[in-house]
């Protein structure tokens, strides 16, 4: 079994998947030992290279658990949304670019289908990619005044009840001033990457990714005014649960870190110190890649569009 050296020169992929499933197992299989033919050394987390049968072949190597991203110079990812959200937990500290392969259903976080592989292999042998960085948020919960807990997220930070049959009562406020109060299911706080996840099915707006801000939305408020909002990337989000509530909530972050939240209890959201970067094989704009992911339609259009033709 090899183990990595930070200090060495040797070009490093950490290779992640959703293992329940087959035909990642496969993919994965195929694109981790292509690298290692093309010279590149191939890191997998302990559990899943078991699962891939890649554990023992020369050139692969079992990651660190404290830094099983460090000196990776990206990470391919195999699965759903779900399962880039979890390689984006495994890489953040690190820092290490996302290279995410649709086994999923939307897969917005994607970049390639697994009917791609030849190419996808062929762009990281040859450094055919670029990276961008998403924005991320930082989460605190604070209880009597001192705070009792702090994580991140790439999508949304949602508070939510905890019981069915009851509600949250909770009030709101941006930048240290209250700006509403009312009963509701909960509350999302969301990045633009996080817009097309929770935000979008609880009615907020989509966001373009390259718009730098932060996105409040009421899920089934009861008030007046309860609508969606869009602040500054500097701004701080605020929800407070109310001491007088007649039931606790739920902290998710990215639908995978939970808290549980007592009345009185206040969450605070603010832009993340450390942003995710996923990385792009090619130029898409983000409204191609919208109509592809939602199947919406656009027959008709006449517009036209740079480098192609309309749309027919």
């Amino acid at each position: 079994m090899n183990t990595h050296r930070a200090g060495s020169d040797q070009r490093r992929i950490l290779l992640l998947a959703h293992t329940g499933r087959e035909e990642s197992c496969a993919i994965a299989r195929e694109i981790g030992t292509s690298l290692v033919e093309q010279g590149l050394c191939v890191r997998v987390l302990s559990d899943e290279g078991k699962d891939m049968h890649l554990i023992g072949l020369e050139g692969v190597e079992v990651a660190d658990s404290d830094a099983p991203a460090e000196g990776c110079e990206l990470a391919v990812v195999l699965g759903g949304d779900g399962t880039i959200l979890r390689a984006a937990e495994v890489v953040h500290q690190a820092g290490t670019p996302i290279l995410g392969m649709n086994l999923g259903h939307v897969g917005f976080l994607a970049e390639a289908d697994t009917g791609q592989v030849a190419a996808v292999i062929a762009a990281i042998v040859g450094r055919n990619y670029v990276s961008e960085e998403r924005l991320t948020i930082d989460v605190q919960v604070v209880r009597d005044k001192e705070s009792i807990a702090s994580t991140w997220a790439l999508n949304e930070a949602s508070i939510e009840k905890a019981a069915r049959q009851r509600m949250l009562e909770v009030i709101i406020g941006i930048d240290g001033r209250p700006i509403s109060r009312f009963g509701c299911d909960g509350m999302v706080c969301a990045t633009p990457t996080g817009s097309t996840a929770y935000n979008f099915s609880a009615g907020g707006p989509i966001v373009w990714p390259e718009v730098e801000a932060l996105l409040m939305v009421p899920i089934s408020a009861h008030a007046l005014f309860a609508r969606p909002m869009v602040v500054s990337p500097s701004s701080v989000l605020a929800v407070e649960i109310l001491p007088d509530t007649d039931g606790s909530g739920v902290l998710w972050c990215d639908g995978r870190r939970m808290l549980d939240l007592q009345p009185g209890d206040r969450v605070e959201v603010r832009r993340g110190a450390t942003p995710v970067r996923l990385v792009r094989l090619h130029e898409e704009p983000f409204s191609d890649r919208l109509v592809s992911k939602f199947e919406l339609p656009v027959a008709g259009w006449r517009g036209g569009r740079k480098g192609s033709g309309s749309h027919d």
